[in-house]
């Protein structure tokens, strides 16, 4: 049962299970230079999980969800605005945090994310809710847990406790320069979570495989620079124990649960 993990850039990935089903975490694809697909190009896509309204995130779900008819799992405020882009309302999934869904037949459990979720509707009101983590079952003994854009906050020991994710998805690195100032973002020096707090969460979480996204580019990043170091550095005789990694957007990974020792 071999999960393919791909990176489409920001925080935004392709996870394709054993069954050849397709889920799309955070598609932000058109304002996302360096994703490979666009919406027009995408072959496939069965479901869509949505951690927040920030663009980056939120992205092109609307779009995908309409051209795939499938379903958007997402908080009551991302549901409000995906309607309002002409997203089926029922397709839409809405959760909270500890909710789960089964979506054809693929299993989605929301977890506490400490960020915010607020942004202006296409009819000018002013939505907020509250924001998404995830962990995502794609396969028998696979679960992948994606932060969104959650700080680092201590019961992400409790999580990692309870529902024990293989592989996490750690948005733990400031965007560029260049992409935020056009979002208005002048003068923001570091994200929500960074790349030492990233690692500190995929340790307490107890996470086989790491890996730190937020970014359009890894090489000369501090923050990825740090989360590597300190993950490779923390090992036993074996080698690290948790593996570390930073991808280049179009670039993918296997998990097999029954190939790791």
């Amino acid at each position: 049962m071999t999960t393919r993990i791909e990176f489409l850039g920001v925080a935004a990935f392709r996870i394709t299970n054993s069954q050849g089903q397709v889920i799309l975490i955070d598609p932000c694809f058109s304002d996302n230079p360096v994703c490979p697909v666009q919406v027009d190009t995408l072959e496939r896509a069965d479901l869509i999980l949505v951690t927040h309204l920030a663009l980056d995130h939120l992205g092109d779900a609307a779009a995908i969800s309409k051209r795939f008819n499938c379903p958007v799992v997402c908080g009551p405020e991302v549901k409000v605005f995906l309607e309002q882009q002409g997203a089926d309302p029922s397709l839409m999934r809405v959760m909270v945090w500890g909710g789960q869904y089964n979506p054809l037949g693929i299993r989605v459990r929301g977890v506490e994310c400490h960020h915010t979720s607020f942004r202006r509707a296409p009819d000018g009101q002013y939505l907020s809710g509250q924001p998404l983590g995830f962990i995502l079952y794609p396969d028998p003994g696979v679960r992948i847990y994606h932060s969104g854009d959650s700080a680092i906050f201590s019961d992400l020991k409790l999580i990692g406790e309870l529902y024990k994710p293989n592989v996490g998805l750690y948005c733990a690195c400031e965007l560029e320069q260049e992409y935020l100032r056009p979002l208005g973002l002048i003068d923001h020096i570091g994200n929500e979570m960074n790349g030492d707090e990233g690692a500190l969460a995929a340790m307490w979480m107890g996470v086989e495989i790491a890996v730190i996204c937020h970014y359009l580019h890894p090489e000369g990043r501090e923050d990825v620079t740090k989360f590597m170091n300190i993950l490779n550095n923390r090992h036993s005789d074996e080698g690290p124990l948790v593996k570390p990694l930073a991808l280049h957007a179009g670039e993918a990974f296997e998990y097999d649960p029954a190939a790791r020792p």
